[in-house]
């Protein structure tokens, strides 16, 4: 049984330290190259989810905006390696 949700409920911390390493990932991506902290924004985001479902608490929107911001820098990192590949590759058969 889910616990009923007051608006006196906690804000679960995870999903406060998720948004956080989302910032400072998503503000370091391209000048800081800190963008290797969207992994630390993704793993709390998925339990600070987990957690609100369980406790109550306050932060789901938090949650999802770090597992955003965590997925969308690893899909453009992904992006960006698999680019490079093709580069390098291509320069090898030259």
């Amino acid at each position: 049984m889910v616990p009923a949700r007051t608006s006196t409920a906690r804000l679960n911390k995870l999903a406060v330290a998720a948004i956080i390493f989302a910032a400072i990932a998503a503000s370091g991506f391209w000048v800081f190259g800190v963008a290797v902290l969207a992994v630390f924004a993704v793993g709390p985001g998925h339990v600070a989810l987990n957690q609100i479902s369980l406790r109550g608490e306050r932060g789901r929107g938090l949650a999802f905006a770090a597992l955003a911001v965590g997925y969308g820098i690893a899909t453009l990192a992904l992006i960006n390696t698999l680019g490079f590949i093709a580069s390098a590759v291509q320069q090898i058969s030259l």
